[in-house]
């Protein structure tokens, strides 16, 4: 079976015999990721009977060179790898977890245009990622039938011109930037005609894990569209933060985008207080705002990455008593056919707090 997010992941990529010294630097080395599991872990130095690989057809593997170079060598517990790697407990058929786990199916308005809440409209614009994360909530979503294709775009322009409560609109995907600078341009742009639009949002994950992907012409239509640009990034571990993807962060506040960025807490990824701790001080000094920490949507597929709820009360504990609270991001869950996502709260007082001490010594 070849899923729809495969088939729109080919689609923009060049392959290697077609590159030419026009083709982007980003699109270059996205055509040099890795798709297959052995070449990652040969790459790592890391046995493959070491790990129980999964071979998934449905939802492939892609991993650019440049976020595997940042994955520890010989260990295969890696926090960054194991975002990347399927495994077999992806199998597991677990009770509660489901294809559709935050109702993305129940709230088309129109192809391709999700609208869940006030203000807000959230376009598919692909299926395609430069990685394949495995906890994704839209690892199973109908891209083909889904996503905002060329042929819908005015409709889409047309639904949003007659809601006039509509003030937000945000990208979505699959991953935006997966989109040609010109083809961006072309729909900011148009976006920006609406006259009731206030706000253009895109949600990202290639400024962490492809930062060839923040060129200057990116930079210039965010820079010149009428509408406030904000970009969310989407960062787990203080790790990913090289200094090249510090960098491209540092060029995108100086075009006047407001960066914020949203963690999922993944076991054996972040679950650890020092990670997170580590995580918000690095956002901070690139000039990232600490924005969410989801809990994991329960998507089929991704029960292993599930952080026990006493586990999860002491890790935000500890948040708290060593963050300022500007620093600290929301602990949100996203439940299907809900108004907004609903802040968890938990009554901290007698929890207990997982120190620094205990945590740097087996934080990842």
């Amino acid at each position: 079976m070849t899923s729809s997010r495969n088939i729109s992941i080919a689609a923009h990529i060049i392959p290697e015999s077609g590159l030419t010294l026009q083709t982007p630097l980003w699109q270059q080395a996205l055509s040099e990721a890795f798709t297959q599991p052995t070449a990652l872990l040969d790459y790592l130095g890391i046995e493959r009977d070491s790990i129980s690989v999964e071979f998934s057809s449905e939802f492939s593997m892609r991993v650019p060179r440049g976020f595997a170079a940042l994955m520890r060598r010989g260990d295969p517990e890696d926090p960054l790898l194991r975002q990347v790697l399927p495994l077999q407990d992806e199998s597991v058929h677990a009770q509660g977890f489901s294809r559709n786990p935050v109702g993305d199916l129940e709230a088309h308005a129109v192809p391709g245009l999700l609208h869940k809440y006030h203000g807000r409209a959230l376009l598919i614009t692909t299926g395609a990622c430069a990685i394949h994360c495995r906890y994704c909530f839209r690892r199973h979503y109908p891209y083909e039938n889904g996503s905002a294709t060329p042929r819908q775009w005015e409709t889409l322009l047309a639904y949003l011109g007659e809601h006039p409560t509509i003030n937000e609109v945000i990208l979505s995907g699959g991953d935006p930037l997966m989109l040609s600078d010109e083809k961006l341009g072309r729909w900011m742009q148009q976006l920006s005609e609406i006259p009731h639009l206030q706000r253009l949002r895109l949600h990202s994950r290639l400024p962490v894990v492809l930062p060839e992907r923040i060129t200057p012409e990116l930079l210039a239509h965010l820079r010149e569209n009428r509408l406030k640009s904000v970009l969310v990034i989407h960062a787990n571990h203080p790790r990913e933060l090289s200094n090249r993807v510090t960098g491209k962060l540092k060029a995108l506040q100086k075009a006047g985008v407001l960066l914020l960025n949203q963690s999922v807490l993944l076991r054996g990824v972040n679950d650890q207080t020092a990670a997170l701790v580590e995580l918000s001080e690095r956002l901070f000094e690139a000039g990232v705002m600490p924005y969410y920490l989801h809990l994991l949507d329960r998507v089929e597929g991704a029960a292993h990455f599930e952080v026990e709820q006493e586990r999860i009360r002491a890790l935000y504990s500890g948040l708290l008593s060593r963050l300022p609270g500007y620093m600290v991001p929301k602990l949100v869950r996203e439940t299907a056919g809900e108004a907004s996502k609903r802040p968890e709260g938990f009554d901290l007082t007698e929890q207990t707090v997982i120190h620094s001490d205990a945590c740097q010594a087996t934080s990842r």
